[in-house]
């Protein structure tokens, strides 16, 4: 597939899959947006794949169990890495993505890591078990992300890192009924027993007003990555930052949206109308206006947060 052609079913991939993120990736400097929507349809399609969805949306047509699923993609995902002739476009996006950025391999790799523990069932006793979980499905996207916008110190990285881990935090917290009926319990077991919540029932109605304080607590630890990746987001050239912004803002408004409703959170989906996503946008302008202002001034620290691992090393 020629660049043009990938580039326009990567861009149809992200406008049909996630409204939120293709709403602020139209705000990204035209290099990086194409960059961004290559990575997304990869990140997408591993997915889709292991979860048997198309753009997120269950098709029983797939057979393929999980497992070999996942073993097709590592496969094909290490070729495109290795610069190797890969069919299916999200591996060309891959491909291409990574050696114009120079992504370590690394990356890709710790994000099939998410995947994989899915795969294997695995469970999460305490909070860092979460936290883990959401750096290997998101946070090493965020990081992905950042170095596309031409970030390479640690520290920036660290916070494109966080990001994403308050992302899939917030997606825990909107998804947590869904994610159960399905077999996943991402919320730390510790929380729930604390809260006299079955793991193995935790989608039953009778759970939904102490469910409801364990997912405050979810949000709670989202607010301190929020407020990290929001330094991170001050480095950035300012329509990055506006874009980048504009995510987060949404995104923390989903999970505001969760904590609102309490029990009745999971009664339907909690989306972001147009019109607030609108509002986020200006509201993402005027700040990363003032963040690029107000660049250098001496900033937090990122203490208390879960380590980043040194994928590079």
């Amino acid at each position: 597939m020629n660049a043009d052609a990938l580039l326009l079913a990567s861009r149809q991939t992200i406008e049909r899959g996630s409204k939120s993120f293709f709403t602020a990736s139209l705000l990204l400097p035209a290099s990086v947006r194409g960059s961004a929507h290559l990575l997304y349809a990869w990140c997408r399609h591993c997915d889709d794949c292991v979860d048997r969805q198309r753009l997120g949306y269950a098709d029983i047509s797939l057979q393929q169990e999980p497992a070999e699923a996942l073993e097709h993609l590592t496969e094909q995902t290490r070729r495109a890495l290795a610069g190797e002739s890969v069919e299916q476009l999200p591996f060309q996006a891959l491909r291409r993505v990574v050696a114009q950025h120079e992504i370590p391999q690394t990356y890709p790799l710790a994000h099939l890591e998410g995947f994989a523990m899915d795969v294997r069932g695995e469970t999460y006793e305490v909070l860092d078990d979460t936290i883990r979980y959401c750096y290997h499905v998101a946070g090493v996207v965020g990081v992905m992300m950042a170095r596309i916008m031409g970030v390479r110190d640690r520290d920036t990285l660290d916070r494109a890192a966080d990001l994403g881990i308050a992302f899939q935090l917030t997606n825990i917290a909107r998804d947590v009924i869904d994610d159960a009926t399905a077999g996943r319990v991402y919320l730390p077991r510790q929380w729930l027993s604390g809260q006299g919540i079955d793991p193995e029932r935790i989608e039953h109605v009778e759970f939904r007003v102490p469910l409801a304080t364990v997912v405050a607590m979810l949000l709670d630890e989202a607010e301190r990555y929020y407020a990290s990746a929001t330094v991170g987001i001050t480095r950035l050239p300012l329509h990055s930052a506006w874009s980048i912004d504009t995510a987060r803002l949404v995104y923390r408004d989903i999970g505001h949206l969760v904590r609102r409703l309490g029990a009745r959170a999971w009664d339907q989906r909690v989306t972001v109308s147009l019109a607030r996503k609108l509002a986020w946008v200006t509201v993402a302008a005027t700040a990363a206006a003032r963040g690029v202002v107000h660049r250098g001034r001496v900033e937090q620290a990122r203490t208390g947060l879960w380590p980043i691992p040194r994928e590079e090393a």
